[in-house]
């Protein structure tokens, strides 16, 4: 697909890799409505857009309020006449700890952001991309959507959901005008911790990690926007993101059990006794 001149909504625009897809979009002449459910993080990327900020639009909103979602097609429409692509970034994880000791209310929320925001932005959206010429649903999952986590268990199985959803929906939508993808990122510098209000800040758990002789890497949201936008382009059928997701994307399809077996033993030392 074609990025210029094409009209893209992000959620997740406020941070992170949705931030950095809201930008490079821009840059590649695309106009952007850009979603998050924080007000002060949508304004901090129309600052950093400069210029092109002129071609975006900002919509603050909760994704997992189902009425607010089904409205928001026609504001988007409003401002930038079409509706091209839909990139449902926005995303929580878990507080780091096994499920018996995860309260029902972090489950459901866990699970209303990442699998029904999802679904209720792609059901809102998906008529009016159906009546474009090209148009293009990405849905963002992540590695552990496809391998176990310890502590990210539930956060799992939400990103699974995710991954099912959107394949299941590339299948219904073969013999239509509308491509789907699945991105799979592995370990990303993002605050994601820090904003699903369940651990410190990415500087914070860098600086953790090395105290505690861990050498952390994870990829520059920058480059993971890259990546996906390049999987746009090329209508790709899923997308990993990271030498990380990578290299387990392919251990996992020799033996899932060996797999699931490498992660505990690195990450077990982070679970609470």
């Amino acid at each position: 697909m074609q990025i210029q001149n094409k009209t893209f909504v992000v959620t997740g625009g406020g941070n992170g890799i949705g931030r950095e897809l809201v930008l490079l979009l821009l840059e590649k002449g695309a106009r952007v409505a850009a979603v998050d459910i924080n007000e002060a993080a949508l304004q901090k990327t129309v600052e950093l857009a400069g210029e092109r900020a002129g071609k975006m639009s900002t919509h603050t909103l909760d994704i997992t309020d189902r009425e607010t979602v089904a409205a928001l097609p026609e504001q988007v429409i409003e401002k930038h006449g079409v509706v091209d692509g839909l990139i449902n970034g926005a995303g929580i994880i878990q507080p780091f700890v096994r499920v018996r000791e995860l309260d029902y209310a972090a489950i459901e929320r866990v699970m209303n952001v990442n699998f029904y925001g999802t679904l209720y932005m792609t059901k809102a959206f998906l008529p009016y991309l159906l009546e474009r010429p090209e148009a293009h649903i990405i849905n963002i999952s992540s590695m552990g959507g496809f391998l176990p986590v310890p502590g990210q268990t539930v956060y799992g199985a939400s990103k699974a959901a995710v991954k099912l959803f959107t394949e299941g929906l590339r299948s219904e939508l073969l013999n239509t005008r509308v491509k789907v993808t699945a991105v799979y990122p592995g370990a990303i510098a993002t605050d994601i911790a820090a904003n699903s209000g369940v651990g410190p800040s990415m500087q914070q758990a860098q600086a953790n990690g090395h105290a505690n002789g861990r050498s952390i890497k994870p990829l520059h949201p920058r480059k993971a926007a890259e990546i996906i936008v390049k999987g746009i382009e090329q209508d790709r059928y899923r997308v990993l993101v990271g030498s990380d997701a990578r290299l387990m994307d392919l251990i996992y399809r020799l033996s899932p059990r060996r797999a699931a077996e490498f992660i505990f033993s690195q990450m077990k030392t982070l679970l609470p006794n």
